[in-house]
């Protein structure tokens, strides 16, 4: 499986790649291949027995953040609003996850290049993520416990009748999600998701839950937890030039790299890079 850690930086391009120009804030880049390990028995592929018990939605949704999301679940389509990076993100998260999971597979749709592909979009707000993905022909579920979300993103579908059959959007939590579900997803995405949740540890192992072992793929995309990046990330961007509402994010639970891949590696994520 794919792990990909991307901290949200500036977007530029070098010939047909786009690669992320981090600004200081955010210093590392960090990447993991994640998969079965050779040898392992049936259990170990189907990940730890504790992720076969019953889930409860209390293990990573935080009632705090949910409220403070709540105030902005109309504004997800806003270019200019309080979701403007998360906009900007798209030139290098969409790319990213197509390249990825094409470079699985030698058979394509030059129009649908994801087709086939079933991917979860974990914390998916208004759909800023699921539709790209949904155009490149995947079969995509985002999910949110935000309900008010998840009535903006099928709002917004509704304009574009072709992502009718290929999106599906769901007002539940993740847990809610792996409760019903083992191993039925080619893909997770939780992008900006982790550093909001109460236990990102318990928020890993479901995401490993419902992910097709072997050959799954995670990706995930965060703030790395520095000086630099409580000065920048929440001090100017929040406090002085007001580019995110005050309050958009909890130093305190920022992760760095090293940390998510200890995370990882508990669910069985191996040979993982920092760069």
């Amino acid at each position: 499986m794919w792990a990909l850690f991307i901290p949200m930086g500036v977007v530029r391009r070098t010939g047909s790649r786009s690669v992320a120009s981090l600004i200081p804030m955010l210093q590392k880049f960090s990447f993991c291949n994640q998969g079965s390990r050779k040898g392992s028995t049936a259990a170990r592929t189907r990940g730890p027995l504790h992720l076969r018990r019953a889930y409860s939605t209390s293990h990573t949704v935080d009632p705090i953040e949910l409220k403070k999301f709540q105030t902005w679940s109309a504004k997800w389509w806003d270019e200019e609003g309080v979701y403007k990076a998360l906009h900007a993100m798209n030139d290098i998260r969409v790319p990213f996850v197509r390249d990825v999971l094409m470079s699985k597979s030698y058979d394509h749709d030059v129009g649908c290049p994801l087709f086939g592909i079933k991917i979860l979009d974990v914390g998916c707000g208004g759909g800023l993520l699921t539709e790209p993905l949904g155009r490149l022909g995947a079969a995509v579920m985002g999910i949110d416990p935000l309900e008010d979300n998840i009535r903006t993103a099928i709002l917004h579908k509704s304009a574009d009748p072709a992502l009718d059959k290929l999106i599906q959007y769901k007002p539940c939590t993740l847990e809610e999600v792996a409760e019903q579900t083992v191993e039925s997803f080619d893909a997770v995405v939780a992008s900006e998701v982790v550093e909001h949740v109460n236990n990102p540890e318990a928020f890993i192992q479901s995401c490993f839950h419902v992910l097709k072992k072997p050959g799954g793929s995670l990706f995930i995309t965060t703030i790395n937890k520095t000086k630099i990046s409580y000065v920048l990330g929440i001090v100017l961007a929040e406090k002085v030039m007001s580019i995110v509402p005050e309050g958009t994010h909890d130093w305190d639970k920022f992760i760095p790299p090293e940390e998510l891949e200890r995370l990882l590696e508990s669910s069985e994520c191996y040979e993982c890079n920092v760069r």
